[in-house]
Formats: C-alpha cells, sequence, structure tokens
C-alpha cells in the first residue's frame, strides 16, 4: 500500500511540475500570437511579412545547399526541435508513464483516437474535393500547452486524475499527429536519401546497444545524418526528429541501489573531512568526491530523461513562441464573403470545437459504459465536458499542419482564422465549465 501511494505521488508530482512550466509556457505562447496578429495588422505588416521571406543556407562547390527562406528553417529546423521533445515524452511515457500499463492507458488511447477521428470527418465531410480536402488532419490536434494552461489556472480544484487523463490523452494526440504528417503530409520521396537517413538511424540504434550514452554522438549523427537526409527525402523532417528521439537510451549505467550505496559511502568519508575553523571552503579531498558523486548521479538518471529536462524549457519558452509569432500573423483586413467563400474554415473551426467534444467525450464514455477501461477518479459528465472543450484547442499543431496542407494562401487564411476562433472558444469555455463543475478547493468534485 505504501509503495503504491509512492508512486502516485511520483506521478502527480511529475504532472504538477510539468503542468506549472505549461501554464507559463502557454501564457507566452498566447503573447506571441497576440503580437502576430498586431504586426500582420500593423504599418509594419510589410517588414513582418517579409522578415520571413529572407533566405539562408550554405554555398558548396559555387551551388547553394540546404538553402530555404527564415519561415521553412523555423518550421522545419526548429520545430523539429519540438518534435525531438515530443519524442522523448513518448518513449518515457511508453516505458514507465501514464502509457505503460495498457489496461490504464486505455482510456485516454481512446479518448485521443475520437478526438482525431470525429473532426477528420466533420472536415472531410465539409471539404470533400480538390486542394481544400487536403485539410482534414488540421482539427485533429490538441495544443498540450494551451490546454494544460488553460487547466492549470484553476489550480488544485481539478482533481490530479483529470490533469493525467488529459496528458496522456494529448501525448497520444502528438503521436496520432507524427503519424499523419508522415504518411500524408511528406512530398515526392527520394529513397536514395531517406535509405541514409535510415542507416544514420541504425547507427544511432547501434551506438544505444553497446552503451554509448554520449550525447555529442547523438547530436551529430541525429542532426547531420537522420535530420539531414530526410529532410532531402521528401519526408518531413520533423518525423526524423521523432525517429531519434526513441533511439536515446532509457536506461541507466548504474541502478538506484547501487547509487545508494554510492551515495552513502561519500557521504560518510565528505563528513570525515573536518574543516578548520568551520570556513565554508570545501578541501581538496571534498571537491573530489563531489565531482564523484555528480558523476555517479548523471550515470543513475537516464539519458533520454536528462536530455528531455535540459531541452524542454527552451522548447517552451524559446522554440513555440518563435513558432507563433512566424505563423499565427494573420491580416484581419479579409473580405467576409471570401473568407466563407469555402467551407476551409468553417471545417476546420467545426471539427475542433464540435469534433474534439464529440470525440473525446463521446469515445471516454463509451469505453467506460461498456467496461473496456475504468472512470478515472473524480471524473464526472461536467469535467468530461470541460476536458473535451480544452482539447478543442489546437494551435501550435494545427497550424503546422496547416503550413503542409495547403499551398493556396487563401486557404490558409480561412484555416488559420478557423483555429483562432474555435481555439478561443474551446479554451474560454472549457475554463468556465471545468470551474463550475469544481466551484471549492477539493482533491475531487
Amino acid at each position: 500500500m505504501e509503495e503504491k501511494q509512492q508512486l502516485i505521488d511520483k506521478v502527480y508530482y511529475r504532472v504538477q511540475k510539468f503542468g506549472k512550466q505549461e501554464k507559463s509556457g502557454g501564457l507566452i505562447l498566447g503573447l506571441s500570437v497576440i503580437l502576430a496578429v498586431f504586426f500582420a495588422n500593423s504599418p509594419w505588416s510589410e517588414h513582418y511579412f517579409h522578415l520571413f521571406e529572407h533566405k539562408f543556407g550554405f554555398i558548396f562547390d559555387g551551388a547553394p545547399f540546404f538553402e530555404y527562406n527564415l519561415h521553412h528553417w523555423i518550421n522545419d529546423g526548429l520545430m523539429a526541435i519540438f518534435f525531438f521533445v515530443v519524442g522523448l515524452e513518448l518513449k518515457r511515457e511508453f516505458v514507465a508513464g501514464e502509457l505503460a500499463d495498457f489496461r490504464k492507458s486505455l482510456l485516454p488511447i481512446g479518448a485521443a483516437i475520437g478526438g482525431m477521428i470525429i473532426p477528420a470527418v466533420i472536415y472531410f465531410v465539409l471539404n470533400p474535393t480538390g486542394e481544400m480536402s487536403n485539410g482534414w488532419g488540421i482539427p485533429m490536434a490538441t495544443d498540450i500547452a494551451f490546454a494544460l494552461a488553460v487547466l492549470y489556472m484553476l489550480g488544485d480544484r481539478i482533481p490530479s486524475s483529470l490533469k493525467v487523463f488529459l496528458t496522456a490523452l494529448a501525448i497520444v494526440d502528438d503521436l496520432g499527429a507524427v503519424v499523419v504528417i508522415a504518411l500524408f503530409y511528406s512530398s515526392e520521396l527520394s529513397f536514395f536519401h531517406l535509405g541514409i537517413g535510415l542507416a544514420c538511424a541504425f547507427v544511432m540504434l547501434i551506438g544505444n546497444k553497446i552503451g554509448i550514452r554520449n550525447f555529442i554522438f547523438y547530436a551529430l549523427v541525429g542532426i547531420l545524418g537522420v535530420w539531414s537526409y530526410f529532410l532531402l527525402s521528401g519526408v518531413h523532417a520533423t518525423i526524423a526528429a521523432v525517429i531519434a528521439a526513441f533511439i536515446i537510451p532509457c536506461d541507466v549505467k548504474i541502478t538506484e541501489s547501487v547509487y545508494i550505496k554510492r551515495i552513502q559511502r561519500f557521504l560518510i568519508k565528505i563528513n570525515g573531512e573536518k574543516i578548520e575553523d568551520e570556513v565554508a571552503v570545501l578541501t581538496d579531498e571534498q571537491l573530489g568526491l563531489l565531482e564523484k558523486v555528480k558523476k555517479d548521479t548523471n550515470k543513475a538518471i537516464p539519458p533520454l530523461q536528462r536530455l528531455e529536462s535540459s531541452v524542454h524549457p527552451f522548447v517552451t519558452y524559446v522554440i513555440l513562441p518563435v513558432f507563433a509569432f512566424a505563423n499565427a500573423g494573420v491580416a484581419l483586413d479579409f473580405d467576409l464573403n471570401q473568407l466563407f467563400g469555402t467551407h476551409v474554415a468553417l471545417g476546420v473551426a467545426l471539427g475542433l470545437f464540435v469534433g474534439k467534444v464529440v470525440g473525446i467525450a463521446g469515445f471516454t464514455l463509451l469505453m467506460i459504459k461498456m467496461r473496456i477501461a475504468p472512470k478515472p477518479v473524480g471524473m464526472t459528465y461536467r469535467n468530461l465536458l470541460g476536458i473535451g472543450l480544452l482539447g478543442a484547442i489546437g494551435f501550435t499543431m494545427s497550424m503546422f499542419v496547416t503550413s503542409l496542407a495547403f499551398v493556396n494562401p487563401e486557404y490558409v487564411v480561412q484555416a488559420k482564422l478557423g483555429i483562432f476562433m474555435a481555439s478561443i472558444m474551446g479554451g474560454i469555455t472549457g475554463y468556465f465549465v471545468l470551474a463550475r463543475s469544481c466551484p471549492k478547493k477539493t482533491s475531487s468534485c
């Protein structure tokens, strides 16, 4: 019983810590969106849009190599780091997290699948032909940063089980988005470059199996090999980041029990090294012992978790805001007839705001009623509806898929406006529904 409580406390602490970061990250992301819309509709709008058209690349033997505009570098370069962190989170959850226990993970997996299928169907029914039909993947994704930011604004009024449920759901949702991008939003394939990229991934895998734990090895092979050749192959480069993340080692060089014994011995030795007159300066022997403690501590932490914890803040506070600033700028001087001349905006908005709610809440209730999965403690019909509404916040991933789905700039603008409308409505209504479902600070409602 004590071990079970310790496990629950550990999971809750990790989710709580993650949520606090997502809350502040979500606020910064929101500010980036506001700034992008402001500049896109300001006297500096021309400079704003022109900024992302500047090209960068390399010259090799007199010919341009890897020459792309700034917008492309952000979407295929910086966002590859975002997807790398997504891959690390996915692997951790499958190895030892909420998705490791199959029965326990069934409910968020089912809810995520429902939250992807129903929005895609709604969009495709409204846009069955032409380039417009390519946007069916746009309303499928939930923005974990924004959704968790709204959820954590409610503090401890929300049961921890619901926070874990939404986190697991969003992670599975991200996995679904990765699969959709890989299968349906990649350009014509170059099997030569793809083969080299996969060969580099195999080199990383061999490095994992033979015990290489040096991050420089994985960075060089992953970036110069896997990412670069996937970019040239036509398969979207963000998929390379996910593949590389799944190869990062998740085991440790020394076990927990061995680590504890070593630390205990080091503490005894450190304590034995007396300092004269209690001066706050360490002896050379103590410094040496602390260096050994540091090395053993690194050996006791899985490389996957060390990498995830170090890169995650950079993604949250730099990469996602930069992506939002580069992609959320929409000029609002549009003709309403032009906006609703197609069903792109309507399909995206209804897909997110209606499809997500029906898919997430509907599939969850269906699985509970059929006894496929148990109902989480504290879940009610009302707060499940609130979770479904938060799932309608599809900003980052939906914007990303929009950049892949359409060539016509008119459809891009329409899709972005649909994302804005659904995300704002979903976030606001989801907050108030959850606030009313748990009006007092309590652990359950």
